[in-house]
């Protein structure tokens, strides 16, 4: 099969079938002209891939799809801006224009060389924005190595997140960066029915409550003279260790 198949496509030339909603551009298809601030290219259609891409272009953002197997291709055909090609090879990512944009989502996993390959290919090109999948911390290790700005493992992330949301109170939990973390819960009994200012809860627990969600009313940002209800929601901030122990609270 060659690299590079646009889907719909009555031939093989640069421009044939390209389903991207005003992403013209010159016969040759060489992109040019500077990056485009929104444009991601998602690579990879599995899943992954595919669960961002269709979110992505649900949003209006500008974003194009690429996929080298073919029964994905005629899966998402028609439904997200979409080209079939071999992101593993350096020249099908010229001619689908990935210079042209400033952020790139690498979906492959499952297949540790093409992941590689595609990762660096897009590091070659200078790319300001790379987003890879990996499958385990020994390929995670590797994508950083090579250039990667960003590496996700969905499975880790989604099991350490599932591991903090089943052990207590908490309903949603969202580590930021180095230990910091951000979660929604439930009011411990101590808190329920006094202000944040009088149950003390960043002098006594060190975490910060940022908001309140009462039923059937507006999100609030938290102040010392909030009021904390039993069937309240709280959205609370702070190291992760100190979080599991105010979450503990009964």
């Amino acid at each position: 099969m060659d690299d590079l198949t646009r889907t719909g496509a009555t031939g093989l030339g640069p421009l044939a079938g390209d389903t991207r909603r005003g992403r013209g551009r010159p016969e040759g298809g060489r992109a040019k002209g500077p990056k485009r601030e929104a444009g991601i290219l998602v690579i990879g259609l599995g899943r992954f891939g595919s669960a961002i891409a269709a979110t992505l272009d649900r949003l209006g953002q500008d974003v194009l799809a690429v996929e080298r197997d073919p029964d994905l291709v005629a899966q998402w055909t028609g439904r997200i801006p979409l080209v079939e090609a071999d992101a593993a090879n350096p020249e099908a990512l010229e001619q689908v224009g990935a210079r042209e944009f400033s952020v790139a989502v690498v979906g492959v996993g499952s297949y540790l060389e093409a992941s590689v390959l595609i990762t660096g290919n897009l590091v070659d090109m200078g790319t300001p924005q790379i987003w890879a999948k990996a499958i385990s911390t020994e390929h995670a290790r590797i994508l950083q190595r090579i250039g990667a700005h960003h590496v996700v493992l969905p499975e880790a992330d989604a099991g350490s997140r599932v591991a903090h949301l089943v052990s207590g109170k908490m309903l949603d939990y969202i580590e930021v960066e180095d230990g910091f973390t951000i979660v929604k819960m439930k009011p411990p009994r101590e808190t329920q029915g006094f202000t944040i200012g009088q149950s003390k809860i960043r002098e006594r627990y060190g975490v910060t409550v940022i908001g309140v969600k009462s039923p059937g009313v507006d999100f609030v940002y938290a102040t010392p003279d909030t009021r904390i209800a039993a069937n309240d929601l709280l959205i609370v901030s702070g190291h992760a260790e100190l979080l599991e122990r105010f979450a503990a609270r009964p």
